[in-house]
């Protein structure tokens, strides 16, 4: 029976999930991914089917339990932001090397122009890094489609398969059919060929060169893939490559139908024998992709001499952030549309700390102290607290990626700098920071390490935190001194006590631990409200 559901993208990689059979997702919050996991959650069939739906602690270990459910012959989804396949890129190789045995599907979900990230990195890489397919659907509709079709290609090729979303196709809503049967789970079972999951360099060697066979047996899939079409235009003068969402700008910008020859890729490896078929009725090729300029950069070894490429490298498109309807229309040379003028009315409003917000209390009470340290230097991580850089407060020096902080602080304490402060939030501390207080300890560095405790993971909507209420357990466990690891409430009644404690374990000449624990006003207010409900 066909059901009709208005979608988010997320949310249709989701539903595709539970309808394909799905026995786990494994996931750390990250935008614009969360929403795949929360879908899940939050649906009756995880619950009738006992879906395993709680959140990892990292991208890596999400990949990991995935692989060993996989292993047991069971379908398990994988769901992260793009710098979180940075995370999981351990196991991430390794499973190509094993292979899988239940259907795994990774979804990354890129997120060009940044806007809740560090870099614009193309998650497309990882499959031809690894020889993985990757599948990156063009609407919500194949969203959905794609995911229960990657469940069955996983299995019946033995292979981890990538779903790559960006944040438009990620968090916009179209209406989704679902037809066909609910898949059931599968049966426990384990694989036929147990060798290759043992990767000792005797067994990888033998499944490296299977691999690379497999690789050329993708491409060929890709070529007939119905997800990758070809469709020849009446005007030759100019070919267009496009590449998931990139075909649906393309399509809206002649609702008549495109007059041009058009290759629309949304599964990979690149069917390089599809794009030699354009460039046999076209000379010039235009390529539309979301993201870093992969496929443009590889057609040079694909098309014959004679064939002008065009698309981000020669400036036909915008180099950098988001693909954009507009920037396809100009591409494509149609006129540009009428714009709106921008209010004079509507002042910026750049991100900040909420009022309320236990971490500005915290950074209050740090500014006060560090200020009397001339050479202190504070060392930021990932997550709202990183917000802490901007005025008022202009806390942070800096900010690199997930568990950065502690250890640039010991990079830069054991150069001479002092006091070398460090500040992550409790989620992150166990996401990738607990393996930089265990080498802070070893090394007995001089480092103070501030654990901004909000008990939820708040940047990404107050998700579970894997550490709440073992905030001062584990640091002890990792052999902190018991009495250097120090709780505050960071309200401004508490300034005195809080300025006091800091500065008693800024003069420390080891490793001090201050636990700032006040729960985030958001989630605060939630609990208020379901309480009262």
């Amino acid at each position: 029976m066909e059901e009709k559901n208005l979608l988010l993208g997320d949310e249709a990689v989701a539903l595709a999930a539970l309808h394909a059979g799905l026995s786990g997702v494994y996931a750390y919050p990250g935008t614009p991914s969360t929403e795949i996991t929360e879908y899940i959650q939050a649906h009756p069939l995880t619950r009738e089917r006992h879906v395993h739906a709680d959140w990892s602690t990292n991208e890596k270990t999400a990949m990991e339990e995935a692989l060993g459910m996989s292993y047991a012959g069971k379908r398990a989804l994988v769901c992260m932001k793009h710098v979180g396949m940075n995370v999981c890129a351990d196991p991430l190789m390794g499973s190509a090397t094993t292979g899988a045995n239940g259907g795994l599907v990774i979804a990354a979900c890129d997120d060009p122009s940044m806007h809740s990230s560090q870099n614009e990195q193309d998650s497309r890489f990882w499959g031809s890094f690894g020889m993985i397919p990757v599948f990156e659907p063009s609407s919500q509709q194949e969203a959905y489609e794609m995911t229960r079709k990657a469940f069955d290609y996983s299995e019946s090729r033995g292979i981890p398969v990538i779903m790559r979303l960006t944040t438009r196709m990620a968090h916009s809503r179209a209406v989704v059919r679902s037809a066909g049967p609910v898949r059931e789970q599968n049966t426990l079972h384990f694989p036929t060929k147990p060798r290759q999951w043992v990767t000792l360099p005797v067994n990888a060697r033998v499944r490296n060169r299977q691999l690379i066979q497999d690789y050329a047996a993708f491409e060929a899939d890709a070529s007939v893939s119905p997800f990758n079409t070809l469709t020849e235009g009446k005007d030759r003068s100019l070919g267009i490559i496009a590449c998931g969402i990139a075909y649906n700008y393309l399509m809206e910008q002649f609702p008549d139908g495109c007059p041009y020859p058009v290759l629309k890729i949304s599964q990979y490896p690149f069917p390089r024998e599809m794009a030699r078929q354009l460039a046999g009725i076209t000379s010039r090729i235009l390529v539309l992709e979301e993201g870093q300029p992969m496929v443009e950069e590889r057609l040079k070894g694909v098309f014959p001499g004679g064939v002008t490429i065009c698309g981000r490298l020669d400036g036909s498109l915008p180099r950098d952030g988001e693909l954009t309807p507009d920037a396809v229309r100009a591409a494509v040379g149609l006129p540009a549309l009428e714009q709106f003028p921008a209010s004079e009315v509507v002042a910026p409003r750049p991100p900040a700390l909420c009022q309320g917000c236990g971490h500005r209390d915290f950074y209050t009470a740090l500014g006060n102290v560090v200020k009397d340290y001339p050479g202190a230097r504070v060392f930021g991580d990932i997550g709202c607290y990183t917000l802490g850089w901007m005025p008022p407060f202009n806390a942070l020096h800096t900010c690199v990626e997930m568990g950065a902080s502690l250890t640039m602080a010991q990079g830069a304490a054991f150069s001479g700098v002092w006091p070398a402060v460090a500040v992550i939030g409790d989620s992150t501390f166990t996401h990738s920071g607990m393996t930089g207080l265990l080498d802070a300890v070893n090394g007995k560095a001089d480092v103070t390490l501030c654990i901004s405790d909000n008990l939820t993971t708040g940047m990404t909507g107050g998700q579970d935190s894997a550490g709440t209420g073992r905030i001062e357990a584990i640091c002890e466990g990792l052999g902190v001194e018991k009495e250097h690891i120090r709780t505050i409430v960071p309200l401004p009644k508490n300034y005195p006590d809080m300025e006091k404690v800091i500065r008693e374990e800024l003069e420390y000449h080891g490793v001090s631990v201050i636990v700032c624990r006040r729960e985030c006003i958001q989630t605060l207010r939630r609990h208020a409200s379901q309480k009262k409900a």
